[in-house]
């Protein structure tokens, strides 16, 4: 659970629906193709990183800190613009993506691993 102070202006702070550890999922897409590039995690102060700083910033469930996209990488997610659902449950960041979005090195991370549809 992440529990650092945010600056997320309050009138969003408000709107927003939390997991239970204080996550919205957050929706990476190309700004002009549509192209759904990854999902990330933020939770407040990713998401006022995210709105201020202009770069995708996510919460690591897994190494239970930031991370900014491309900071080690170099594929860069310049912020073109961020949405909520109808529900307020899910960030949708419109980027334009520097290089690879996943972190194997592919365009996406919904390219390798397309499931059959049954009949």
């Amino acid at each position: 659970m992440t529990s650092t102070p945010s600056n997320l202006d309050p009138a969003i702070a408000a709107r927003l629906k939390r997991s239970p550890d204080g996550l919205v999922p957050a929706i990476a897409q190309q700004y002009d193709t549509g192209e759904v590039l990854m999902l990330g995690w933020m939770d407040d102060e990713a998401l006022h990183r995210t709105l201020t700083t202009g770069r995708c910033t996510y919460w690591s469930r897994s190494r239970g800190e930031y991370w900014v996209k491309g900071d080690t990488s170099g594929h860069v997610q310049h912020v073109k613009s961020v949405a909520l659902d109808c529900d307020a449950d899910t960030v949708l960041v419109k980027v334009d993506q520097v290089g690879a979005a996943c972190h194997t090195g592919a365009r996406t991370c919904f390219d390798a691993d397309v499931l059959p549809l049954g009949k």
